[in-house]
This record gives C-alpha cells, sequence and structure tokens, in this order.
C-alpha cells in the first residue's frame, strides 16, 4: 500500500469522519498562484489541455527538490509533452501523473479539481457542508451522528449526538458509506440540504439546513484525572490553518481548570500545515531549534521558539506508525530539546515540505521544495522518529482500537497508559525525566495476553 492509501485507510479507521479527508504532506501553504505563461505560448495553447500540462512542467522545473533530479533531461520532457495531442483534460491528466511518477518522488502529485478542493478545504481547516461527524453503528449498521460542530448549522439545528440519519434530501442512507454520505451532505455555501432523522424518545423528523462554511475542529480535548494527577489530554488530528488556534484555547482552558500535566497524542496524524507544526511548538517550546529546511539551491532556513511558551508542565507524546510529516517536526522539536518523552511506535518517515499550486483549470499540484531536519540534524527520511519510550500495540490491540475510537486516550489503551505512568513519575519534578527514570514500557501481561481488558 503507497503512502497516500496507507494514511488516508489508517485515518479513516481511526476516527469518525468530519466529512473531510486526511492531509498528506507537510505543506508550507495553500498557493493561488497561476504560474505565467509568455504571451507567445499563451495564445498557442489558448483553450487547450496542454496549457496544464505546460504549467506543471514550469512549477517542476522552478521548484522540485530530487536527489536525482536531472534538470536536462526534464528539459526533453517538456518538448515531449508539448508535442503530443490531447483529445481532452482527462488524457493530459494521465500524461501529467505519469510525468510526476518519472520524477521518483511519491509527494510531487498531481491532483485534479475535486481532489484539490479537498485538499484544500482539508489545509484551511473549513469546509462547506452542516457540521456534524458522521459514523457506522456498529450494532446497527446506519449512519449516526457522533456530535455537531460547533456554531455550525447542524448545531443551530439542533442535531444531536446519537441521531440516525435514515435519508439525505430523499435518498435512503441504509446501504450508504460515511464518505458516500459526505459527498451529498457537502455541497456549496447557502444551499439548502433536507436530512431525515431518528431519534430515540422522538421519533421520525426531518430537518432542512442551510450549507454554510465550517471550521473543521482538528483538535478534541478533555481533563482526565489519573490518580492523584489532572491530565489534559489533547488529540491532534492534522495541522490544519486551525490547528494551533485550536490548540491554544485547549491549552489555555486546560490550565485554568488545575491541570498538572499533558498527553498530546498524534498518533494517526498524516501532517499538513509546516507554519501550524511551529505554532504549536512554540506553546509548548521557550527556546530552542524546531525545525530547518533546506531547498535545492541549498538555502538553509531554522524556525525556533520564540519565548512564547503558554506552559511548562510535563508532557508526553504519543506517536504512532502513522504520525508523519507536520508530526514528525513537533515530536522532533520537542524530543531533542528535552521538552516532552515521546511515547509509542517508530513514526512514518517523511523528511520533505512541499508547496501547493493552483492551475487554470482549477486542478492543483503538490510539489517538493525542501527537506527538513530536527534539531538533531537526523534525517527523517526511511527512519522516522525513534521514541524514548518504545511501545508497540499487538494486532488484537490495534484491532480493538481501531474498532471502538472511544478507546483511545483511556485505560484500556496500552500506550496511553504509558504515558500515564510516565507523567505520574514526573508531575512535581523537571519538565523532563531523564531516560534512566523512565518506567518500564507496559506492553503486556506475564501470560502473554495482550493488555487489554
Amino acid at each position: 500500500m503507497n503512502y497516500q492509501a496507507k494514511l488516508k485507510s489508517q485515518f479513516t479507521r481511526l476516527s469518525p469522519r468530519l466529512l473531510t479527508h486526511g492531509a498528506l504532506a507537510t505543506l508550507v501553504a495553500t498557493s493561488v498562484v497561476t504560474v505565467g505563461l509568455t504571451s507567445t505560448v499563451k495564445a498557442a495553447l489558448e483553450d487547450s489541455p496542454k496549457i496544464v500540462v505546460d504549467e506543471v512542467w514550469q512549477i517542476v522545473n522552478n521548484e522540485f527538490v530530487g536527489r536525482n533530479f536531472d534538470q536536462a533531461s526534464w528539459q526533453r520532457k517538456r518538448q515531449e509533452l508539448l508535442s503530443r495531442d490531447y483529445s481532452s483534460q482527462a488524457e493530459a491528466y494521465k500524461a501529467i501523473r505519469q510525468a510526476l511518477r518519472d520524477l521518483g518522488d511519491p509527494y510531487t502529485r498531481f491532483l485534479d479539481p475535486k481532489e484539490f478542493e479537498e485538499l484544500t478545504s482539508q489545509t484551511t481547516g473549513e469546509l462547506s457542508g452542516i457540521g456534524v461527524r458522521l459514523t457506522l453503528d456498529e450494532a446497527t449498521n446506519v449512519l449516526t451522528v457522533v456530535d455537531p460542530v460547533d456554531n455550525s448549522p447542524a448545531k443551530a439545528a439542533g442535531i444531536q449526538a446519537g441521531d440516525r440519519i435514515l435519508q439525505i434530501d430523499g435518498q435512503p442512507t441504509a446501504l450508504m458509506t460515511v464518505e458516500q454520505a459526505s459527498e451529498l451532505i457537502r455541497g456549496e455555501q447557502g444551499t439548502d440540504i433536507t436530512l431525515q432523522l431518528n431519534r430515540p424518545g422522538r421519533g421520525l423528523f426531518e430537518v432542512t439546513l442551510t450549507r454554510a462554511q465550517v471550521e473543521v475542529p482538528v483538535l478534541h480535548s478533555s481533563l482526565k484525572q489519573e490518580g492523584e494527577v489532572k491530565v489534559g489530554y489533547l488529540k491532534l488530528d492534522e495541522f490544519s490553518s486551525h490547528a494551533a488556534e485550536q490548540m491554544r484555547k485547549a491549552i489555555d482552558r486546560l490550565e485554568g481548570e488545575g491541570v498538572n500535566a499533558f498527553v498530546l497524542d498524534l498518533r494517526g496524524n498524516p501532517g499538513g500545515l509546516l507554519f501550524s507544526s511551529v505554532d504549536i511548538a512554540r506553546m509548548w517550546m521557550e527556546t530552542g531549534t524546531i525545525v530547518r529546511t533546506v531547498d535545492r539551491k541549498g538555502g538553509d532556513r531554522s524556525y525556533s521558539a520564540n519565548r512564547t511558551a503558554l506552559t511548562n508542565l510535563p508532557l508526553v507524546v504519543l506517536v504512532d506508525g502513522y504520525s508523519a510529516s507536520a508530526s514528525e517536526i513537533l515530536a522532533g522539536a520537542l524530543k531533542d530539546n528535552g521538552r516532552a518523552v515521546i511515547v509509542g511506535s517508530r513514526t512514518f518517515g517523511k523528511g520533505t515540505v512541499q508547496s501547493v499550486h493552483s492551475l487554470s483549470d482549477r486542478s492543483g499540484l503538490a510539489v517538493t521544495i525542501s527537506r527538513y531536519y530536527p534539531p538533531s540534524g537526523v534525517n527523517i527520511s526511511q527512519n522516522g522518529i525513534t521514541p524514548d519510550v518504545p511501545l508497540d500495540l499487538t494486532g488484537d490491540q490495534v484491532r480493538l482500537l481501531r474498532s471502538n475510537p472511544s478507546l483511545w486516550g483511556t485505560s484500556r489503551d496500552p500506550q496511553y497508559r504509558q504515558a500515564i505512568s510516565v507523567l505520574q513519575s514526573n508531575v512535581g519534578r523537571q519538565p523532563v525525566l531523564p531516560p534512566s527514570l523512565l518506567p518500564a514500557p507496559l506492553s503486556s501481561r506475564q501470560d502473554g495476553k495482550p493488555a487489554i481488558d
């Protein structure tokens, strides 16, 4: 399974869908800049699929970073691509994708207009819809509301967690997947949608809602009493443009509730915006380097903490093999600066940054423009970040957690239990324990059975 399919599949299983898809790269921004063409070339390509082909070629030629990138060969590729006749946009898209595959970089990729719109919604942290998280009820296989999003049409209409959606604009949902239902619910801002719902104690009823731009909550936080320690649990799904704002509010709220320590859960987080990860790192770190990027011309840029940390309370970060990209930037910065103890499995291992361009026909291109390195200087690509306290889940544990997302961050989650063990040893001491004082990993019972009851 390739990187994109692997992360998208895992992200879908780890948490209920919020009518959006997981971000799949470390992005510097979502650009809306279309590459300019000379007037002669533009006139020759007017209303031709070739104009998008040439836009893609120019972006790659100007920005792409690849260890074995041969610019002379890429010049020849342009002549080859523009010498063809394309009968449709779809045929041009196929040629573009093949040319990009030849670069040997899985993160430089073309997105058709629908894919580009989805990625834009993902990175901006907003979508046009009604603002509900959906799941299929395990017992009944009925499309069910997990919860409505704050400040959304669904919340304003009184839709509640547990409501069952039976029809969407007259179409029965009985055989729909969550993704299929999401496609019907999303739509242009200002348009109406009618849902038939069933609520225990109320029965059948209909609600008509007007779609609006909704901020996607990518952070889920709660205060947990673990023995004598009040733990702020923060589950970050991705690094959207609103992630830092949501993180700041959550930290401030938990500090006000008298929290003693934090667990930041980055498991299953496939990444997102580079600047979002830097902003969040600054909330935890008072000083120190966060990340360094190097472009193809050797340009070296370093991002550092700026004495704006919100807290110095003990922190444990949970990671796994699906923590990638911006997740690795944040985890690497906190680990290398001694600000947090990292618990879990080795991370995915993606050490490149992409920029995103919109093209003239509303399609898009993500292109690798630089490599990044944590403060230690270790090359993350293919290697990932090794936790301070390694703890892999067994197959049975993974299956149970995937089938019961509500168990993440509870006593039935072995990696979370390990994080709590670290914190209980740490509260009242320095912000981070030296490795020699860390508790031994909790892996399984002495009888060898999984440590999930």
